[in-house]
């Protein structure tokens, strides 16, 4: 099956590069490390260019990153200086070996119906008491952006997607997009803690 999403990344993978990397998520992330043990080990869900997994690792934090497009995790591991594993969402297999789990618009790709199984699984890699950051665009339901399909989510529909999954939100808030030119864009940020 040709997923539309990851071939769109493949394909644009210079220009996605070049426009995320250097998008101000220090906000977001600020709130995430100061729930997380010093050194702790964080799983970037999703790295796309690899930006939060650096930031993350200038703070002296373990990263495992991982995408599913296969010219953003080559654009990612050279700008890491380490390798980012190859795999979806779907095929993560990890238990209790994460302090922190960022997924920084990625799960948005997820399709609706499999996000619950996948917000378990991203329970079950966390030891307990860790942390995971997640993001979505702002609205409901699936939406077709181009040849992408997103799951989009607010700050009430978000709730139950954290809770039924074991998570109690810490932090649940809306925000605009931090890449120029795209300020317009609205946002869901969500933190929770594994119960």
């Amino acid at each position: 099956m040709v997923d539309k999403n990851v071939e769109y990344y493949d394909e644009n993978a210079d220009s996605f590069f070049s426009g995320s990397v250097n998008a101000d998520m220090s906000y977001e992330r600020d709130r995430f490390v100061e729930l997380l043990p010093e050194h702790g080990h964080v799983l970037d869900a999703g790295c796309g260019s690899g930006r939060d997994s650096k930031a993350f690792m200038d703070l002296g934090f373990h990263v495992t990153a991982f995408d599913a497009s296969k010219e953003m995790r080559k654009r990612a591991s050279e700008y890491l200086g380490q390798e980012v594993l190859d795999m979806r969402f779907e095929d993560m297999d990890f238990h209790n070996e994460f302090d922190g789990v960022w997924a920084c618009a990625s799960l948005l790709h997820v399709p609706v119906d499999q996000l619950p199984k996948t917000m378990k699984k991203l329970n079950a890699s966390l030891k307990d008491g860790g942390v995971i950051y997640a993001s979505f665009k702002y609205g409901d339901g699936t939406k077709m952006r181009g040849s992408r399909r997103f799951s989009d989510f607010n700050e009430k529909s978000i709730v139950p997607l954290f809770e039924d999954a074991g998570f109690e939100i810490i932090f649940n808030d809306t925000g605009n997009d931090n890449r120029p030119g795209r300020e317009a864009e609205m946002w869901v940020n969500a933190i929770g803690r594994k119960k």
